[in-house]
């Protein structure tokens, strides 16, 4: 979430590896007795700090002009949030034969959540795609997932995923994440120079509080013996479903895009924004909508598919750029 200047770097860095780590950190020294209200209390306030800022990046102006492309934008957002549930729940032909159901919870939650933001405008600059569509595009999702991906996960996990989720994960979700970033677009007269200014500090604050997410998820999910219930095999199936539903997507969303009529560039800003599933949204909204349930295996799925989608569109992105160079 937020605005981003495109760059040519691929963010393939240490982040992802630290997250990682941080998975094998909380599964192997999970936080326990006086650790464990500091670091329940940290996510807490990191989170809503994380959201505030996500509010105080993003240029409520340059998105409603950018929105005026209704059919990129529309066809974008139809990819993440119609075609990718569809998917999910098709998935579920797969359990509990192939995908234990504690896993398809965890595919059905990557088809709810956003766009990414700073990869799919890093992917579509380097691959000369539309990268202003891509900015509108990323944001966009992310504001509207805000709201959205807590309802479809109602309407559709609760159902199909096996999940309860309380009226009071709505007001979390409301208090954590709604509000601060609500502050954080009313607080832009004062922060927006500050934020941008201070770009890649604060930086640090939004990956921090997602390591600090992961360290929590996989504790908690330590505590309840998580890895007792996913078997070797059972990771490797989780692998390949994952690898397959990510190329299944670039696929679709390359093909559907030439079939309505895209040119070149707006090809590659739909296929990098309406394939990308965004970790640092997913991660936090999902601490808070299914607080008290596994959440490291609900988000163990999202994060071996961010992992896969940042190689394949790496590779996809710099191929696009040798082809139009």
């Amino acid at each position: 979430m937020g605005s981003a200047k495109p760059g040519r770097r691929l963010p393939i860095d240490g982040f992802v590896l630290a997250i990682v780590a941080t998975a094998i950190v909380g599964s192997v020294l999970p936080a326990t007795g006086p650790v464990l209200p500091i670091v329940t209390h940290g996510v807490t306030v990191l989170i809503f700090i994380l959201f505030f800022l996500y509010g105080a990046r993003l240029e409520p102006r340059e998105t409603l002009d950018g929105l005026k492309n209704w059919k990129l934008q529309g066809t974008i957002l139809a990819f993440t949030f119609v075609v990718f549930p569809l998917i999910g729940l098709t998935l579920r032909g797969l359990t509990p034969w192939v995908i234990p159901r504690t896993l398809y919870t965890g595919i059905l939650w990557i088809c709810l959540v956003p766009s990414t933001v700073q990869s799919s405008i890093n992917f579509t600059s380097i691959a000369h795609g539309n990268v202003a569509g891509a900015i509108v595009a990323a944001t966009t999702s992310n504001l509207v997932g805000t709201i959205l991906t807590p309802v479809l996960a109602l309407l559709l996990m609760s159902a199909s995923g096996g999940l309860t989720i309380q009226a009071s994960s709505f007001l979390g979700v409301g208090v954590q994440l709604l509000l601060p970033f609500i502050l954080g677009q009313l607080s832009r007269r004062w922060t927006a120079e500050f934020v941008t200014r201070h770009r890649k500090p604060l930086t640090l604050v939004d990956q921090g509080s997602i390591i600090l997410v992961v360290y929590s998820a996989f504790s908690e999910s330590m505590r309840e013996h998580m890895w007792s219930l996913v078997s070797p095999a059972s990771m490797m199936i989780l692998t390949v479903v994952c690898l397959a539903l990510l190329l299944f997507m670039l696929w679709l969303t390359w093909a559907c895009a030439g079939w309505l009529g895209f040119d070149r560039e707006d090809r590659i800003a739909i296929q990098f924004c309406g394939t990308k599933k965004s970790l640092a949204t997913g991660l936090p909204m999902a601490t808070v909508l299914f607080a008290g349930q596994p959440v490291g295996l609900i988000v163990l799925p999202l994060m071996i598919f961010h992992l896969a989608q940042l190689i394949a569109c790496g590779i996809l992105a710099t191929r696009y750029a040798s082809q139009s160079s």
